[in-house]
């Protein structure tokens, strides 16, 4: 993966440039992999290793190259040592040179040898490739393993850190496959490839960098690019989904390709675009999930997929399975596959995972019974929470409410007592409705509550009246939908009200207290992070459309109070 997918290549020019990234290494000399103490050394080291013998060097490159710092011979022997054994220890020294906090915001995440050698053993029961390209190639692990299990294949590493590209170069020579690599530095979505008359592997793990970090020009390069296919594109795009597109855009029939992403597009809004190309262009064939649980990656719980796929396929079903270790797996094909009109006319393909769950009888979708919906955004919580700046106000504004999830999660499983919970202010837009006393407080505390600048910003200034907060009226059940840990699901018996740190779960139709009590009870037990959005440092969130995708019992078993075993 790369360092820094939203530059321009060549940005850092010279080592001056990495004085604002923590260099030295975040384990004691005697623990460090190749005990190189920092990137200039780790360049040296490359450049040692014969990275200079492997084609396609860039000017950003070379002027990096000329002041690298020295390296010991006994380094350079480990580290040839360590990559005959299969192993990879430039890419390990990097990633303990940078902390995973430094490295995650520019997604930089390398991936697991036991992954690498999943997918490539896929690989190889799919094509005999005649150029295998790694799309941000980081290290080159992949591209290194390709040619072991490739021997007659050619090898292109694109990469956007001059640093990791040097890394990739010095790797490549020391495994002996310089005379049949090249290493581009450029932005993959820039990247250009000859034709061949052959089949082209893409192989990778693409860099997970928020949509916040890439500009404006490149969302617009994505919008126009899938018009080209006649998809739509949502700007709030992670840049996995640009490479995705990328890669249609490049392949040619017959080619392949699997990558290792986020699972976040499974899900997600912005993620349709991929699962479209799967189902169009790309010819999606497998997809295999890896809980958190099994750390796919070293340093960040996060949920990941792998995704296989053969370009301009129509594969009639496509192969869904969930691992909870990296041990299981194996050969990435499964039995359990979804015919192509289920993954159609699914909006979410996570619960398509556990097949089990999603064809239990007398189950359905949460969302079939209830909306969800968030809490209010207040705007200004330290002036729209009841303090001593409001003390005057009539009780009539004034709302106990659910402002912290820890409220929720201490609950334990009902919110009997609304006596702790803060008092959230909501004034009507018409200040006519109240008498004489009550207006003056009131028009008293709109002052104070202007000059706290209340009035201003997003929020303020598109409500009816700045000062009408507008809370939802009380849910059956609340819960937490952002933490560390599952959610946790509470029967509002105070009818508390709630901000936006909470979602309001709300039937469709009524619904018995027992029935109510049953239902949360048993979304409490069977929630697990893995049916939410897991990111990277493990926070997991689940959006109020994919809380309406849990799978529930029917209104008719719920209203036994019993819920059967699975």
């Amino acid at each position: 993966m790369t360092k820094n997918a939203t530059r321009e290549p060549g940005l850092f020019d010279s080592w001056d440039d990495y004085s604002n990234i923590h260099m030295e290494a975040n384990v004691p000399p005697g623990e460090r992999p190749l005990n190189v103490a920092s990137l200039e050394e780790l360049v040296s080291l490359a450049l040692r290793l014969g990275a200079s013998s492997v084609s396609g060097w860039s000017q950003s490159e070379q002027e990096l190259a000329a002041n690298a710092t020295p390296t010991v011979n006994s380094v350079i022997d480990s580290a040839i040592c360590l990559i005959q054994r299969g192993l990879d220890p430039l890419g390990d020294s990097f990633c303990n040179l940078l902390s995973a906090s430094e490295r995650r915001p520019l997604g930089a995440i390398y991936t697991p040898q036991v992954i690498v050698d999943a997918m490539l053993a896929w690989s190889s029961s799919q094509l005999v490739p005649d150029r295998v390209v790694d799309p941000g190639v980081g290290s080159a692990r992949f591209l290194v393993n390709a040619g072991r299990v490739f021997p007659n294949a050619e090898l292109i590493g694109v990469e956007i850190d001059p640093i990791a590209a040097i890394i990739a170069r010095g790797h490549i020579a020391a495994a002996g496959f310089s005379d049949r690599t090249r290493i581009i530095l450029a932005d993959y979505r820039d990247a250009v490839f000859p034709e061949i008359s052959g089949r082209t592997l893409y192989v990778g793990n693409p860099p997970y960098v928020r949509h916040h970090l890439i500009s404006s020009e490149r969302k617009s390069w994505l919008v126009r690019t899938a018009a080209k296919h006649k998809l739509d594109a949502s700007q709030l795009s992670g840049l996995h989904v640009h490479f995705f597109l990328a890669i249609a855009e490049a392949a040619r029939a017959n080619d392949v390709g699997i990558l290792i992403t986020a699972a976040e597009w499974l899900d997600v809004n912005y993620g349709r675009l991929v699962r479209e190309l799967l189902l169009g262009p790309l010819g999606g064939k497998t997809v295999h999930v890896i809980e958190p649980t099994a750390m796919p990656f070293p340093d960040t719980a996060t949920t990941a997929v792998i995704t296989g796929f053969e370009v301009g396929s129509r594969q009639e079903s496509i192969a869904l399975r969930r691992v909870s270790s990296l041990e299981d797996l194996g050969e990435l094909e499964t039995p359990d596959r979804v015919r192509r009109e289920r993954l159609e006319t699914s909006p979410r393909w996570s619960p398509l995972t556990r097949p089990a769950v999603a064809k239990r009888d007398g189950f359905v979708e949460l969302g079939e019974l209830c909306r969800v919906h968030r809490g209010q955004v207040t705007g200004k919580n330290s002036v729209w929470i009841d303090g001593a700046h409001s003390r005057a106000l009539p009780e009539s504004v004034l709302f106990r409410s659910v402002t912290r999830a820890k409220e929720l999660f201490a609950a334990d499983g009902t919110l009997s007592d609304a006596s702790q919970l803060r008092q959230v202010i909501d004034i009507p837009a018409d200040l006519d409705v109240f008498d004489t006393a009550d207006k003056v407080h009131i028009e008293s505390f709109l002052r104070i509550a202007k000059g706290l600048g209340a009035d201003t910003g997003f929020i303020a200034e598109h409500r009816r009246a700045w000062w009408s907060v507008g809370l939802r009226t009380p849910a059956p059940i609340l819960a937490t939908y952002m933490a560390r840990r599952p959610p946790a699901f509470v029967r509002n018996i105070v009818d508390a009200r709630h901000i936006n740190i909470a979602h309001g779960i709300y039937p469709r139709e009524s619904m018995s207290a027992i029935a109510l009590q049953t239902l949360a009870d048993f979304l409490s037990s069977s929630t697990t992070t893995n049916d939410g959005r897991t990111y990277a440092g493990g926070l997991t969130k689940f959006e109020p459309r994919e809380m309406e995708r849990l799978m529930v019992p029917s209104p008719s078993i719920l209203e036994t109070g019993v819920v059967p075993p699975a």
